[in-house]
């Protein structure tokens, strides 16, 4: 108790942002091994809890951070589009399940890894990964680089609506390798180097080499042109349809953002891409050269006073890709064979897609928010394969209302009902999700 009250004085008068590393240091071990004795002589809680995130914060401390959710989902039809047995799922969201670490080893590098749990899909099992695992490291000039399997990396700001899970169109990736960032005055210049291993045959094994200029003209414009090339070290061989024959990928986009106003906004992007096929595959003679656009409109709820509103129309070339998940609806689709049913991140044969999607957000209070969505996807030529939704390109639309309560800070509840209506009855099917999500 003598020591405990030597630590609770030095707690009162000791400047955290002034201290020295190994003063900091020392104090924070001494919190932590006399926290019972520190209770026990009255040093109040609270006060203790923020001088303790000073020094989790501070030079030589660990930061701990974490997400959790499930959803209990009730489906209209059994094993359909939104259950993958029955009609009732009980899911810990992978994504979304995750606990980080972070040290600051000192003012110039900093370790970061993140634990995400995976279900017991795609013969992984039920297990634990680490899902990132680098060090982040500022240099001179101003240049900050990440070595390691880094941080979930995209490069467009604005150019998807990030609230159910709709993903980045051509990059959102964890990459094993470099990541380079280098801020200018007018914006700031990125560069990408990494080979990602073939994760047990559950994915190609390819090089990555991509690079962006971003330039913030005034507050109201700004554009960036972007590229990256993935080079496949499987000799056009691999397990997946999509990258059977594919030896080289590259994606190159410019986006632009134009303000209006702080709360009204016009975006887009212009994307090509150019498969290099291995000589004699069945894609060799498709378009090799697709291209995609995608206009968004963004309103905030201050101009409008009762709703914000997001509406956003894309149209891809027959055998444009995205690289990623792209549109999700308020629900995945994670059915048997329903993951791939928009059909975007899948290399067609010379389909056209397009699609429009409206998402409208209210939020009446802290803690009472509701949400509309409406998605509309169409293409030229509809290709039904009965009983394999991921094998077929069928119109659809999908509707989703919901409510989200915040009970504290970091729970929130959310229940959902969504809608997916086919133009071919058989891969119709609704849903009610009732989400429980923590952030700490």
């Amino acid at each position: 108790y003598e020591v405990a009250s030597a630590v609770a004085r030095a707690l009162a008068v000791v400047d955290m942002t002034k201290a020295s590393k190994q003063d900091v240091e020392m104090l924070k071990k001494l919190v932590v091994e006399f926290k019972d004795e520190l209770d026990a002589l009255g040093v109040k809680v609270d006060q203790l809890d923020s001088r303790v995130a000073v020094l989790e914060e501070g030079v030589g401390g660990w930061k701990i951070s974490g997400s959790f959710r499930f959803d209990w989902k009730w489906a209209g039809e059994e094993g359909r589009a939104y259950t993958r047995q029955g009609d009732q799922d009980f899911e810990l969201r992978r994504p979304n399940n995750w606990l980080q670490l972070v040290k600051r080893i000192d003012d110039k590098v900093t370790y970061r890894a993140r634990l995400r749990r995976h279900d017991a899909e795609d013969n992984q099992g039920l297990g634990i990964q680490w899902i990132e695992n680098f060090i982040t490291v500022k240099f001179p000039w101003d240049i900050t680089a990440m070595f390691g399997k880094t941080s979930w990396v995209h490069w467009e700001d604005g150019l998807f609506h990030p609230t159910w899970g709709d993903d980045a169109s051509f990059m959102a990736d964890r990459f094993e390798g470099m990541v380079f960032d280098k801020p200018y005055g007018m914006g700031v210049f990125s560069f990408i180097a990494a080979h990602n291993d073939a994760n047990g045959g559950k994915s190609p094994e390819a090089t990555h080499i991509a690079a962006r200029a971003k330039f913030n003209i005034n507050e109201q414009f700004s554009f960036g042109i972007h590229g990256i090339m993935t080079n496949y070290d499987t000799n056009g061989n691999y397990v997946d349809p999509m990258y059977d024959g594919l030896d080289k990928w590259s994606t190159y986009w410019a986006s632009f953002s134009f303000n209006f106003t702080p709360d009204a906004a016009l975006r887009g992007a212009y994307a090509v891409n150019k498969y290099d096929w291995v000589a004699g595959s069945p894609m060799a003679t498709w378009d090799d050269s697709p291209k995609m656009w995608k206009a968004i409109l963004d309103i905030n709820q201050n101009v409008l006073k009762f709703t914000n509103l997001w509406v956003e129309y894309a149209h891809a070339d027959g055998t444009f890709a995205i690289r990623n998940h792209g549109l999700q609806y308020g629900q995945e689709f994670n059915g048997p064979g329903f993951q791939g049913f928009n059909r975007l991140d899948a290399i067609r044969d010379n389909n056209e897609m397009k699609y429009l999607l409206v998402v409208a957000e209210q939020k009446w209070s802290d803690k009472w928010s509701t949400f509309l969505r409406y998605a509309d996807v169409k293409y030229d030529n509809q290709n039904i394969v009965a009983g394999k939704a991921a094998d077929s390109e069928s119109d659809h639309t999908v509707w989703t209302v919901g409510a989200r309560y915040m009970y504290t800070p970091t729970l929130q509840f959310e229940l959902l009902y969504e809608k997916l209506d086919a133009d071919w009855d058989e891969f119709d099917d609704n849903v009610v999700r009732l989400r429980t999500s923590v952030s700490f």
